[in-house]
């Protein structure tokens, strides 16, 4: 399922105003799921919070998942592919067209892989991840560009067997959501834009997450946030 402009938020309007609104707009479009103790794998940091909050509503159970982005040769910020914490990576189409090569792409690999290894470490010091095996799994980001890290979370995911794989995002191009149609259950995404930049620019509020701030999250369970409380 995709939901469509507007679905959520009468007359499509933009942008959010934070991640809070975002996630309590995700958690009602999610609600068949209330109850059924889905696990929301979160992709840090920005998706964090976001995924306290749906986690709290649908009376399920948040944890990470850790994916990183390939940048392009000189371009850090164009995603050529992703790579997740086991070293399955995923390459868009044009990522030779970039001049990434063999060498380039076997070194940005491992530069990726060292700062999932080292998240990995600090956040398993508030406790061990959780086993999608057998669960509802709902892979949650703040907004998805070009989806690439995204689906290389759900193809690791996949290998480990989850009952159903869903994706869910406030913000995403129409493209892309086909994308991850190919490769998820289900996708849930509140606003399609056909003219899309920058996922920060449908947010007022796009304020970054620390590591810090992870390790609170998780560290604090499944209690409730307090009213009025942001977690970002």
């Amino acid at each position: 399922m995709i939901l469509p402009v507007g679905t959520i938020r009468p007359g499509g309007m933009m942008p959010f105003r934070n991640r809070t609104e975002a996630a309590q707009l995700l958690a009602k479009a999610l609600g068949a799921y209330h109850g059924a103790n889905p696990l929301i794998l979160a992709i840090p940091r920005g998706a964090v919070p976001m995924g306290r909050i749906i986690a709290d509503e649908l009376g399920g159970e948040l944890d990470v998942v850790l994916v990183r982005k390939l940048g392009a040769p000189g371009q850090p910020e164009l995603a050529i592919g992703a790579v997740d914490e086991t070293g399955y990576s995923f390459l868009t189409e044009y990522a030779q067209m970039t001049g990434a090569n063999e060498e380039y792409l076997t070194k940005e690999i491992e530069e990726q892989m060292k700062v999932m290894r080292e998240r990995r470490r600090r956040y398993t010091q508030v406790r061990p991840p959780i086993d999608p095996k057998d669960r509802i799994v709902i892979v949650l980001d703040d907004g998805i560009a070009t989806g690439s890290t995204v689906i290389a979370a759900l193809r690791a995911l996949r290998e480990k067997k989850p009952v159903k794989l869903i994706v869910a995002t406030a913000v995403a191009p129409p493209n892309t959501l086909e994308r991850l149609k190919t490769v998820a259950d289900e996708v849930v995404c509140l606003e399609a834009p056909e003219e899309f930049y920058a996922v920060g620019q449908f947010f007022e509020d796009f304020s970054p997450v620390s590591d810090e701030e992870v390790i609170e999250i998780l560290r604090g369970g499944r209690g409730p946030m307090k009213r009025g409380q942001h977690a970002f």
